[in-house]
């Protein structure tokens, strides 16, 4: 889902990450406040005054989402589930959960408690701007009023039973606690969240022939991003699903092209990465145990006339747990694995000695398989009880 990212900061143990798609979506927020919401509430106030109205509104939209995001996630780790932190993407954020709730009552209350947060910042924004109205400056209050209108509707454009949406995930628990099965609850769940994305993204063409193109243009950009979100959210499930309890020694090669330590970085390109196409390879010391792993990219960072003048064990990344995993480990937590390091090549090891190499190749073709062979008959995800 995400791109690059960077961490604001931690609070509660939990990180706080903003995507780059959201500093675009900033920009936006505050450029259409500036120049049309708020010229429209306040008549004249100065070009400035405007513009530094937006920035503020966009910085508390910003802290609005964060709430909401931390409200999901602390009552996701009271449930015992784990968290890798809070991304701030487009058009909203994200709680990172490191798995699937347990249960529907627990799907239940982390799905509603985001609105709950939004309802009462919106209110506490609001009864600020009527106490403060009329004594404070325009420019304070302005942004205090927008502040409490835009939580609201930031609770309810959530809780539209639209999967991923706060709603859908209300409508997914109902649909599971009911029928037991979340594979099946999810994609009920996401089919409507891909239709109102579509519903929306017809909106916005009515709202282009009206002649209203700044509310045209959002309103396709947040059908497109639920749509796409829906369908995302279920073949994640589905991934999560297939994998989950396949152990990687079962499909990992057990043969793996590995390289000495002491061969050139040229001898490195010209017999293991031309002949053998890989883009990581393991590595191992005189001993034959393992030293860690050399990529492609660590070959690209020096120039091409100085490969011969260093060693593989040069340039070689040691072995951590970002680059390695334990055959009896769970085929899923492989997959996590690749995503945030970005490797598609994993290690398999056991202490110091490799027994083999999982590639994300690998995975897929797993995946493809349990989804051509078993079709909806893979194991579902049942109904588990506290």
């Amino acid at each position: 889902m995400f791109g690059r990212r960077v961490t604001l900061f931690n609070l509660f143990g939990f990180a706080v990450r903003v995507d780059a798609s959201w500093l675009i979506i900033a920009v936006l927020i505050a450029w259409t406040l500036a120049l049309s919401y708020f010229p429209a509430h306040y008549r004249g106030l100065t070009t400035g005054d405007y513009w530094m109205m937006g920035i503020a509104s966009a910085i508390g939209l910003f802290a609005s989402i964060v709430v909401h995001e931390f409200s999901h996630s602390l009552v996701a780790r009271g449930h015992g589930l784990p968290m890798k932190g809070i991304t701030l993407f487009i058009f909203g954020g994200v709680a990172e959960m490191g798995g699937e709730p347990p249960n529907a009552g627990t799907e239940f209350l982390m799905a509603i408690a985001g609105p709950i947060a939004s309802v009462l910042l919106g209110a506490a924004f609001y009864l600020v701007y009527l106490a403060t109205r009329g004594v404070w400056p325009v420019t304070v209050t302005g942004v205090l009023g927008y502040l409490g209108f835009i939580n609201i509707i930031l609770a309810a454009f959530n809780l539209i039973p639209a999967f991923p949406l706060d709603g859908g995930r209300v409508l997914r628990s109902a649909l599971w606690h009911w029928k037991g099965d979340l594979r099946r609850a999810t994609r009920t769940a996401a089919a409507i969240g891909g239709g109102f994305g579509i519903a929306l993204m017809l909106f916005a063409v009515w709202q282009w022939i009206e002649g209203d193109f700044i509310g045209a243009m959002w309103y396709f950009l947040i059908g497109m991003f639920v749509r796409g979100a829906a369908q995302s959210s279920y073949q994640q499930l589905v991934t999560r699903m297939a994998l989950e309890g396949e152990p990687v020694r079962r499909f990992m090669n057990p043969h793996p092209i590995a390289v000495p330590s002491n061969i050139s970085l040229q001898d490195l390109v010209e017999d293991y990465v031309y002949r053998y196409h890989h883009k990581m390879f393991p590595v191992l010391n005189a001993a034959d145990r393992l030293a860690g792993c050399v990529t492609t990219n660590q070959v690209k960072a020096l120039p091409r006339d100085e490969w011969n003048q260093h060693s593989v064990q040069e340039v070689l990344r040691p072995c951590s747990p970002d680059n390695t995993v334990a055959p009896d480990a769970d085929a899923m937590k492989a997959l996590s694995k690749m995503s945030s390091s970005g490797l598609s090549r994993l290690m398999v090891t056991e202490g110091d000695r490799l027994v083999g190499v999982i590639s994300l190749k690998d995975l897929l073709n797993l995946l493809a398989a349990k989804v051509d062979l078993e079709g909806d008959n893979f194991p579902h995800h049942r109904l588990a009880h506290p």
